[in-house]
């Protein structure tokens, strides 16, 4: 079969495997040989904390990566070419050295992402390498969905709608990978070093391997596996952060180490035969194309509002707001919930969905806290984060974003923890100071009669803060603020 290109590049980004890589199979399909190499970089990686649980699961996905590319290959010189550097640089520096006359990569759509990739292919031009990009992490991308007036989707249920209708009844087509594949180039002597250790890229271990975080597509088919025993319940449980109800593989769909066909094909098995919980799970992966495809359309809100009027609002600044954005981020606001929300995501990277709710509502809507303060935090701690869907959830819950909550929407994180979590069992694991407190107390000690405190051995405002505002209080500043919108 004639090949149209001798010698091809995939460069992995957020798709860290090889089955059903469509970047993979394209080079697979026009080229004679094909090396794979993936770019830690140092545009992204000298941003970020020296401990990261990101770039961890990375290098450990990548190392199964390597293994599986010499695996299938039938020869150890296969493997993954491994570079750490400006991405921009490397790619066609890369390119040039290894004498390919075509890269193919899987799109991304994040606004420095664009940038970066316009300047590779501007880079490759120059070289004439062509440069091939191919549509992976999302079902429908940028303008494959639009209205009958061929406008993107602002609202998530019409969104939805016209989402499975174009879907249709057959199964989404999976890239299978010919094994053995011949085709798989031997890494020339010099590319044959691997992938570095996180030392040889400055960064330290993480706490990544106690919390038992599986990594690479052999952890989240395990991952999988555990969910689909779990799936037709996922409507009951996912809002219950001491019930092991979610997938947990928010991490893996963002590193591309599971892929998002198999997934949607894997759910809607389970809906035609009748699962409501598959039913909700796979709308929660539509959630996510519709958070891409809104990032794509109205790149401007990356950094502003969706809503423009949004950005009139007047948010708390000065020591006092500084005060409070730290008693949030480091669990102190005196509201149980969201302190143990806050601790969650501190110990471990991992947020339960209806907390990321609870607490950032609670900083916007409680604390009159810039959203975008919020969003900051969450990016730079959250194992899982995605520009797209956090900025999406953040702008949901300050009412700023696409199909948001009404403005005058705001929980009640005392409400939220007795219906969630009303055992307080999720408290009592990650704020243990209340641990002694009954299930009637834990969810508000400062209501608590001291009675009811009496022989728990708990003192507040000691042993655990008071609550740094007062929810009737901080609901009524909340309306006065958001005003300016109604105008």
């Amino acid at each position: 079969m004639h090949k149209k290109y001798p010698l091809g590049l995939v460069w992995l980004r957020r798709d860290l495997r090889l089955q059903d890589n469509p970047a993979l199979s394209a080079a697979l399909s026009q080229c004679r040989q094909v090396h794979c190499a993936f770019i830690f970089d140092t545009d992204i990686l000298d941003k970020l904390p020296r401990q990261d649980r990101r770039v961890e699961f990375i290098r450990e996905s990548l190392v199964e990566v390597d293994a599986a590319l010499r695996e299938f290959a039938h020869h150890d010189a296969a493997g993954l070419i491994v570079r750490h550097g400006l991405a921009s640089a490397e790619i066609p520096a890369l390119a040039m050295a290894l004498g390919v006359q075509a890269v193919f990569a899987a799109k991304d759509y994040e606004p420095a992402s664009r940038q970066r990739d316009a300047a590779v292919e501007q880079a490759l031009q120059v070289q004439g390498i062509v440069f091939t990009q191919v549509k992976d992490h999302v079902i429908f991308e940028e303008r494959e969905l639009l209205t009958q007036t061929g406008k993107p989707y602002g609202v998530f249920t019409p969104y939805l709608r016209a989402w499975l209708a174009k879907l249709g009844e057959s199964p989404l087509p999976l890239h299978a990978l010919p094994n053995p594949c011949a085709q798989l180039a031997a890494r020339p002597v010099a590319y044959a070093r691997g992938v570095p250790t996180l030392q040889e890229m400055g960064f330290e271990p993480t706490n990544l391997k106690s919390l038992a975080i599986p990594t690479g597509s052999s952890g989240a088919a395990r991952l999988l596996d555990d969910f689909v025993e779990r799936m037709d319940r996922y409507d009951e449980t996912r809002n219950f952060p001491a019930v092991k109800g979610p997938s947990y593989l928010g991490v893996h769909l963002r590193f591309g180490t599971v892929s998002i066909r198999h997934l949607v094909n894997l759910a809607r098995q389970h809906v035609s035969a009748g699962s409501a919980g598959a039913q909700t799970w796979l709308s929660e992966l539509v959630w996510r194309d519709f958070y891409v495809q809104i990032l794509a359309n109205f790149p401007h809100v990356a950094s502003s509002a969706f809503k423009p009027e949004y950005d009139t609002i007047a948010w708390e600044e000065g020591p006092q707001a500084d005060e409070l954005f730290a008693a949030w981020c480091e669990g102190r606001t005196g509201y149980p919930i969201v302190d143990a929300a806050m601790a969650q995501l501190n110990q471990t990277g991992y947020m339960h969905n209806r907390l990321r709710m609870v607490a950032g509502s609670f900083l916007v809507k409680h604390l009159g806290l810039d959203w975008r303060w919020g969003e900051r935090y969450f990016a730079r701690h959250l194992n899982d984060f995605d520009l797209s869907a956090n900025n999406g959830g953040w702008q949901w819950v300050s009412s700023s974003g696409c199909d948001a909550q009404p403005y005058f929407r705001i929980f009640n994180p005392v409400t939220q923890s007795e219906k969630f979590d009303a055992q307080g069992k999720f408290i009592r694991r990650y704020v243990p100071a209340l641990k002694s407190l009954s299930d009637k107390c834990i969810h508000a000690p400062w209501l608590a009669k001291p009675l009811e405190l009496q022989g728990s051995g708990f003192t507040l405002g000691q042993d655990y803060p008071l609550p740094v505002v007062e929810h009737a209080k901080a609901r009524a500043r909340t309306l006065l603020r958001y005003g300016v919108v109604k105008k």
